[in-house]
């Protein structure tokens, strides 16, 4: 049991628990009671805004509506004052433009385009908005006037400041890309640069607005005036330029040739200017000199004068090509800037054709002469063709790259005169093989001397001329076996065929050779004529590269020329058995030393001594007037006759020079061996 004490202590403990709890419960209900009312006082507060804010709302939203309408309204009237004014400012472009429009657009571009701009704004507005109204027909006339200007100005343009390019710059544009390091030293100004920028705004408008091409063909004709001229020119001044044997350039080229070797090899012109002169000098030098300066070979006359003005024709010729395809690139790079991209391949087809086909007209001229002066059998005419043939194939691949988008017909020109060129050339070296082969042996023709003949000369200079275009005459030979000229062949085979042509004609020209030697009543002469010439053939090959053409057909070459000159040797010595076979050992008379000599060996010995005496006579008489032009073969037959001569003569003249075979010692003993010696040395010498 608990006792009492602590049962009441701990009723009170419960008792006042319970009073503060109800205290607790009592503040909340308070608490509870005061939170309500602030809650009706707030939705009291809440409700009187809201309807308030109502109040206000349907007070301004009538006046921000009536404001918005107003706002509208005074944008609608601005605008409507804009288009006023955009619509009354047509009505005075006429007024406002008309000046200007008529005084042209010379020294104002921009502002006559402009005007331009505005009456075709104003012509555009008038067609769709009031096109029964009499300012469009106005301010029509103002902008075909205007155009009509605009194409004038383009044309005025052009015409004044179209120059030909003088020919010092274009010789200077042909060598600038082998002589000058910089190229952009030596780019081309056609035009100046605020006129070309004019052309370009005019060329652009008459296109986008104007809706004219006839500029165009304006553009093509005076520029193709233009290049025409700038060829003739250079063509004038070459032949201005062969008086005095002179082809001028610039100080800038003058200056660089001289003081800095080029680093590239010259490419153009491929031409040395001298090539047909230096083929008729050489001609001229040969028909006077031997091999040695002596006289000797046949008396050939080449023209003089006409070389130089060939020569100058040929180099002109090849410079224009050149300065063609130069000047065509420049005045293409021209046209790319004012004609528009879809009308610039037909434009430059139509602005190059004139100068083309002058140059095509040219060429094929060259060609038709050639080919009139192969008729006559000049077959150096050919010679003409190949510095020309040369550097048409090597400028093809740049002119294919300038007339690239052209029509085909232009295209073609330039591969139908290298055709016609191969063909005819081929005709030419074909025809040269057969007249060396069918050259006629006339006795007037040949040379009394023995020397040289005009046919070995000949075709000894023209084979010479050929080492100058190995690949062009290989080209034309190719051709006439194959066909085409336009097929690629390899190095090897071009040399062979151009070794087998040059085979032919020296096989040809021996085989005349020996034919003409025949026309000789004189054997021995006969030998020296074929001697020399055969003398002259092998030196000429050893001192060119032709002896190397000669080896890729025919085996050490030299050596059977060397065998042909020894065979002729030998029946030149073959004369001499008329003097030697008189006094050789095997027709000596037989007699005893000591004892008198019969009158039938007396005899004996005056006959042989008289047969020697008048056969060395003669010999020497005849043979002193050939003529052998090589110094060492001359030397070489010398030494030869002394040995035979001298060596059977001494044995002759020491066995009986002291035998009493005549009273008469000196009609018989003429010549002591030494002077039998100078006898055989004067031979073939005119001057002793």
């Amino acid at each position: 049991m608990i006792p009492p004490e602590d049962a009441s202590a701990r009723k009170r403990d419960i008792e006042d628990k319970l009073r503060q709890e109800q205290e607790t419960l009592s503040f909340i209900r308070e608490s509870l009671e005061k939170s309500d009312q602030l809650t009706k006082n707030m939705v009291s507060i809440l409700s009187s805004f809201e309807s308030r804010l109502m109040q206000l709302e349907n007070s301004i939203i009538p006046v921000h509506k009536q404001t918005e309408n107003l706002q509208r309204l005074q944008d609608n009237v601005d605008k409507t004052l804009s288009c006023l004014d955009h619509v009354i400012s047509y009505y005075h472009v006429a007024k406002d433009t008309e000046k200007i429009i008529k005084e042209g657009p010379a020294g104002r571009l921009e502002e006559y385009l402009n005007c331009m701009a505005r009456i075709q704004k104003a012509v555009e507005y008038f067609q769709d908005n009031n096109p029964d109204s009499p300012e469009l027909n106005r301010v029509k006339f103002l902008f075909e006037k205007g155009k009509e200007s605009l194409e004038s100005e383009f044309r005025n343009l052009l015409t004044r400041n179209s120059k030909a390019v003088p020919s010092v710059v274009i010789l200077d544009l042909i060598a600038g890309d082998d002589e000058i390091e910089a190229a952009d030293e030596m780019t081309m100004e056609h035009l100046p640069e605020n006129i070309l920028q004019d052309l370009i705004c005019i060329s652009m408008w008459l296109v986008e607005y104007g809706r004219n091409l006839d500029f165009m063909n304006v553009y093509y004709q005076i520029r193709s005036n233009q290049l025409d001229r700038s060829i003739k020119g250079l063509k004038e001044h070459f032949r201005k330029s062969s008086l005095s044997s002179a082809v001028l350039y610039s100080p800038a080229i003058q200056n660089k040739r001289k003081d800095t070797p080029s680093k590239k090899a010259i490419k153009r012109p491929v031409y040395i200017p001298g090539t047909i002169r230096k083929a008729q000098n050489l001609l001229k030098q040969y028909s006077q000199h031997g091999l040695d300066g002596k006289k000797g070979v046949s008396n050939l006359t080449p023209i003089e004068g006409k070389e130089d003005v060939l020569d100058s024709e040929i180099d002109s010729y090849i410079h224009c090509i050149s300065a063609f395809v130069k000047l065509a690139q420049s005045e293409y790079q021209l046209l790319t800037e004012i004609i528009p991209e879809h009308h610039q391949k037909r434009t430059f087809d139509s602005l190059i054709q004139e100068a083309l086909d002058g140059l095509m007209v040219e060429g094929e001229s060259i060609v038709s002469t050639a080919r009139r002066a192969i008729m006559r059998h000049d077959y150096s005419a050919v010679l003409t063709i190949f510095p020309i043939l040369k550097h048409l194939k090597q400028m093809k691949q740049e002119f294919d790259q300038v007339l690239q988008g052209t029509a085909a017909s232009t295209k073609n020109k330039l591969p139908i005169l290298i055709t016609s060129m191969e063909t005819t050339g081929a005709k030419a070296l074909e025809e040269f093989a057969d007249s060396i082969k069918n050259d006629p042996d006339k006795e007037y023709n040949m040379p009394k001397d023995g020397t040289v003949h005009e046919l070995t000369s000949n075709a000894i200079l023209f084979l010479q001329q050929l080492l100058d275009f190995q690949e062009t005459a290989s080209a034309m030979l190719a051709s006439q076996e194959t066909g085409s000229s336009t097929s690629t062949y390899s190095s090897e085979f071009s040399r062979r065929l151009l070794s087998n042509y040059i085979c032919k004609i020296l096989g040809n020209l021996q085989l005349n050779l020996h034919s003409k030697a025949k026309v000789y009543e004189d054997t021995a002469l006969g030998a020296v004529f074929l001697l020399n010439n055969f003398n002259y053939i092998l030196k000429s090959l050893e001192k060119s590269e032709l002896i190397q053409l000669v080896a890729v057909t025919q085996k050490y070459p030299d050596k059977a020329y060397k065998g042909h000159i020894e065979e002729q040797l030998q029946t030149y010595q073959r004369s001499w058995l008329k003097v030697t076979m008189p006094i050789t050992e095997g027709n000596l008379p037989a007699f005893q030393p000591g004892t008198k000599l019969k009158d039938k060996e007396r005899q004996a010995i005056k006959d042989r001594f008289k047969a020697f005496n008048d056969g060395l006579e003669e010999l020497c008489k005849i043979q002193k007037s050939w003529a052998i032009p090589d110094k060492e073969q001359r030397d070489k037959i010398r030494r030869a006759q002394k040995e035979n001569v001298t060596v059977a003569y001494r044995v002759f003249w020491q066995r009986y020079s002291n035998v009493p075979f005549t009273k008469n010692i000196d009609k018989y003993i003429k010549y002591r061996v030494e002077q039998v010696e100078e006898m055989i040395e004067k031979l073939f010498d005119t001057s002793a």
